[in-house]
């Protein structure tokens, strides 16, 4: 028995043994991997020291390609998170709560679908000849709108976004209305009596009693940002040239298209450090799981 009290706490360690072992050293070896110039075909490495770094600092495509990240996480930020919390305030509210099945299920019902299949739908939806919104702008009698959305520089990355705000919204509210569930209605009913309109009781209410959500969801929304590879790859394939380039695609390029491992490990590391960067950030604005 106490042989057995002795192993019991040891194996509570196992779960975070695992996570090591697939977590933190594919991480490592990624990072050890981006020192070298190497191909997945040979199993020769050239130890080449920074110098993946250094031509990655000085490529233009890896510049275009953070600053479309850049753009993603910050209409991402308002409006899935902003949007997604005004959209859960809504559906919480005592004059729509009626109807708040049916619409939590129409904006949820994006989420469920692939991402692929959603990408298809949008690539209908963008075509310039017989897609749905150029016909809906000519029909509305806007003709000088209508354009080659996903074909050109200044509407690609745009359009892009666009379909991810609108699958990712309806996640972000969900989350947003169990965390504004949770929250007293005493506390609304002493606003309403000191005279607060429904503006106001959300700004002191409602947007601080889910700061702990609002963490989630923008440490969420911010790697997914960072991470999108799935809608560009799908729509735009990065282009056109490298208009709508992200780093995940950029990434992609690097290791599959030009077999450049080392270069692409690079990559993937300055994609750890920016998101874990902006973790850190976020943990020390928001100030997370401490009293106020």
């Amino acid at each position: 028995m106490v042989n057995q009290n002795k192993i019991i706490p040891y194996l509570f360690l196992v779960p975070a043994l695992v996570f090591l072992l697939f977590v933190y050293i594919p991480i490592f070896e990624n990072v050890f991997l981006s020192l070298f110039q190497w191909s997945s075909f040979s199993p020769e490495k050239t130890f080449i020291g920074l110098k993946n770094y250094v031509e990655l600092f000085h490529d233009p495509v890896f510049y275009q390609a953070l600053s479309n990240n850049v753009l993603y996480a910050v209409i991402s930020i308002v409006c899935q998170v902003f949007g997604g919390l005004i959209l859960a305030a809504v559906l919480e509210d005592k004059l729509v709560r009626k109807w708040s099945p049916f619409f939590r299920t129409v904006f949820f019902l994006p989420v469920v679908i692939s991402m692929t299949v959603i990408a298809l739908l949008f690539d209908f939806i963008y075509n310039p000849e017989t897609g749905l919104l150029n016909q809906l702008l000519q029909a509305a009698g806007l003709d000088q709108l209508t354009r080659a959305w996903l074909g050109e520089d200044s509407t690609a990355m745009l359009s892009v976004i666009f379909v991810s705000q609108w699958q990712s919204v309806g996640y972000i509210a969900m989350l947003y209305i169990v965390s504004i569930q949770k929250i007293p209605d005493e506390l609304y009913e002493a606003a309403r009596l000191d005279g607060a309109g429904k503006i106001q009781q959300f700004f002191h209410i409602t947007v601080p009693q889910t700061k702990e959500m609002s963490f989630v969801a923008v440490v969420m929304t911010l790697t997914g940002a960072f991470t999108v590879f799935n809608e560009p790859y799908i729509l735009t394939g990065g282009g056109p040239g490298n208009a709508s380039e992200v780093l995940s695609t950029f990434l992609y390029k690097s290791a599959f298209t030009k077999d450049m491992m080392g270069y692409a490990s690079a990559i993937a590391t300055v994609v750890l450090i920016i998101t874990l960067v902006l973790s850190l950030m976020q943990m020390k604005f928001f100030k997370t799981g401490k009293e106020d």
